[in-house]
Order: structure tokens, then C-alpha cells, then sequence
């Protein structure tokens, strides 16, 4: 009995090592990846739209990597995701940097690259609805 929680405790800690593995040659691809598009593009904003992990109601985005000019604003860029999601007029979401913070949807798109840009280049933004943040709970 010893002997088998041993051995399922070594399974965790290999696929630890293997999940760091991947995780380090990932880090590696995605920060070469935007240093080519960087290259390329330099007036442009590398970002990854990922919806938060407990949303249950609004749709998945058909791709999560968008090439963005770097002068339009958020608010312009919450158009674009909302297009994208074919949401309507009355269905609220809102898009978060770093899974926390809400962004003023004046800012362009360069100003907050240069405020939230992850290590490996890219602009992470995660989107909700409001039910997930428990505002609309037992009637209020």
C-alpha cells in the first residue's frame, strides 16, 4: 500500500516536470513568436482574448490571437470582441487584464501593451459577463 502511494506521488511529480517542461519550451515560442511579429508589425499589438475559466454564458471566440493597430482605443477594441462574439446590444461583458483589472476604455491599445505586456510579449486579456462576478446573485 506504501509502495503504490509512493509511486502515484512520483507520477505527480513527473508530470510536475513535465508540465514546467512544456511550460518553459511554450514561454520560449510564444516570446520568439511576438518578437518576429514585432519585427514585422511594429504599429501593431499582440494580443491573446481568453474567456475566464468559470464563464458559462457567453460564447467562446473563434480564435484567441488578434494583431491589433496600436492607436485604437480599448473601447474600440471591446467593438471588435463584441462583433466577434455576435453578442447583443443587451448582453454585457467585460475584458480584464492579468484575470483583475478592469481598463479604461480610453486608453489605446500602445498604452496598455506598455503597462500589462506579459514577459513573453504578449497582452493578455480574459472576458466575462457580469454573472461571474456574482452581481446579479439571489436578486440584487
Amino acid at each position: 500500500m506504501e509502495m503504490q502511494m509512493t509511486l502515484r506521488n512520483l507520477d505527480q511529480k513527473f508530470n510536475v516536470k513535465k508540465q514546467i517542461k512544456n511550460n518553459k519550451k511554450a514561454y520560449a515560442s510564444r516570446k520568439e513568436e511576438v518578437a518576429i511579429i514585432r519585427s514585422k508589425f511594429p504599429n501593431k499589438v499582440p494580443i491573446i482574448v481568453e474567456r475566464f475559466y468559470k464563464e458559462l454564458y457567453l460564447p467562446r471566440l473563434d480564435k484567441t490571437k488578434f494583431l491589433v493597430p496600436q492607436e485604437i482605443t480599448m473601447s474600440q477594441f471591446v467593438s471588435i470582441i463584441r462583433n466577434r462574439m455576435q453578442l447583443g446590444s443587451t448582453q454585457a461583458f467585460y475584458l480584464l487584464v492579468n484575470n483583475r483589472s478592469m481598463l479604461s476604455l480610453s486608453k489605446t491599445l500602445a498604452e496598455v501593451y506598455n503597462e500589462y505586456r506579459a514577459d513573453d510579449g504578449f497582452l493578455y486579456l480574459t472576458y466575462a459577463s457580469q454573472e461571474v462576478f456574482g452581481c446579479c446573485e439571489g436578486g440584487t
